[in-house]
């Protein structure tokens, strides 16, 4: 009996000094298609061969899923570690003190920002804290069936103003019989028309829109909707809102089922790309429509890596920020997936390594893109997503013909400054 308890012992010994009990274990919530789930995981992997006991774990969902997910995990008391966070939720999650102020990290030298511009930098902080490093700077982008246009040889402008826009949907209707589809489930698309209009749909955290502007904007829909070059809202009754892969643009060749455009993200483009192949379809890319393409356009951040306040491990959290922000070898496999570096360092040492679509996307961000831009809008307040909710069900409506434009500027109008408080 005592030697079996001796050897008890020492198992229960060995299992308290072993590596595998010893592993920090870091997760790390994503959203993201499949190619940006490969390329982080095996990041992932290399940040756990520099740091000799870390391992991390990925959890992947859609865009769809995420932010419902992320609020199930707050509720619980259990957010991953690392978040990617957004934009429009970086003021709430903040709010909510969900994050950890990262200027402390900064300070100790665990996160190194000296090769970010300070423009880029500031995109993620809140009252004075760093709540966000930026994982890539990204741009609006107008992807487009460019093999289908130049089939019937019509060509996609820069810097095309919405009159523009419209004349060229009904041309390419007219000649293909492909509808156009004006960012049906695209939550900035308001907000950028309006800066094309010297207005905003948001100031200092209140519903600033005008009932006139607002009508204006849901006029195109009901405009395209009565045209006939308007997708109608069947096109998306069984597609996740957010999946790039089942755009109405890469869905297919079929004009009744698909659309020629697609109002998204320049980041977005290699996963669209990816979608596109199997129909052996180029994409071209330019910038979104407005009344005034100059005042609306701007560079921001497409997306953060925020680590919980929750988190038992925030050292090492931080070191996989500074790993994802200055990594030359990190880089060199996410090979700016989801933005062009924001690390003017990395981005020049891994440019030459991007492929063909990536190389298209920095040329489109910086020659395209960021000379024709004004100053990026002020962070979307608290309660931002749901009023970007109730946009896309309101031209859900529209486009099903059950509501018109001025029923749904009315209602916009009415509800969105309840739901931002």
């Amino acid at each position: 009996m005592r030697r079996l308890a001796f050897l008890a012992a020492v198992i229960l010994l060995v299992s308290a000094v072993s590596p595998a009990m010893a592993q920090t274990l870091l997760s790390v919530a994503i959203w993201g298609e499949q190619t940006r789930i490969d390329r982080t995981t095996e990041a992932l992997s290399l940040f756990e061969q520099e740091n000799a006991g870390v391992s991390c774990e990925l959890r992947p969902f859609g865009w769809s899923d995420y932010w419902s997910m992320m609020d199930s995990h707050a509720l619980g008391g259990g957010l991953p570690d690392v978040i990617q966070m957004d934009y429009q939720y970086l003021n709430q999650y903040v709010e909510d003190g969900l994050l950890l102020d990262l200027q402390p990290f900064v300070s100790a030298g665990l996160i190194s920002v000296g090769d970010v511009s300070m423009d880029i930098l500031d995109s993620g902080m809140v009252d004075g804290g760093l709540y966000g490093v930026c994982l890539g700077v990204n741009a609006p982008a107008l992807f487009y069936n460019k093999t289908l246009l130049d089939s019937v040889g019509l060509t996609v402008p820069d810097y095309m103003t919405m009159d523009d826009f419209i004349a060229l949907s009904r041309e390419v209707y007219a000649r293909t019989g492909c509808k156009t589809n004006i960012g049906y489930a695209t939550e900035q698309l308001l907000g950028y028309y309006l800066r094309g209009l010297g207005s905003s749909l948001f100031d200092q955290g209140q519903f600033s829109a005008s009932l006139e502007d607002v009508t204006g904007f849901f006029m195109l829909y009901e405009q395209g909707i009565r045209e006939g070059w308007h997708v109608g809202s069947e096109v998306f009754t069984d597609v996740s809102a957010g999946n790039v892969a089942e755009d109405p643009l890469v869905r297919g060749l079929d004009p009744s089922g698909s659309s020629w455009c697609a109002f998204l993200w320049s980041n977005q483009m290699s996963a669209l790309q990816s979608a596109a192949d199997q129909w052996g379809m180029e994409l071209g890319i330019t910038t979104w429509p407005s009344p005034d393409p100059k005042l609306s356009n701007f560079l921001k951040p497409s997306q953060f890596f925020s680590v919980s306040a929750a988190s038992a491990h925030p050292e090492n959290a931080a070191r996989l920020l500074d790993f994802f922000l200055n990594s030359v070898p990190a880089n060199e496999l996410l090979l700016g997936e989801r933005g062009i570096p924001a690390s003017h360092i990395v981005s020049s040492a891994i440019s030459p390594m991007m492929d063909e679509c990536s190389q298209r996307v920095a040329f489109y961000v910086g020659d395209v893109a960021a000379p024709f831009s004004s100053p990026a809008p002020e962070a979307d307040p608290s309660g931002a997503p749901e009023v970007f909710a109730l946009v896309s069900e309101l031209i859900q409506r529209l486009c099903y013909g059950s509501i018109s434009a001025q029923d749904a500027a009315s209602m916009l109008c009415s509800e969105a400054p309840g739901l931002l408080q």
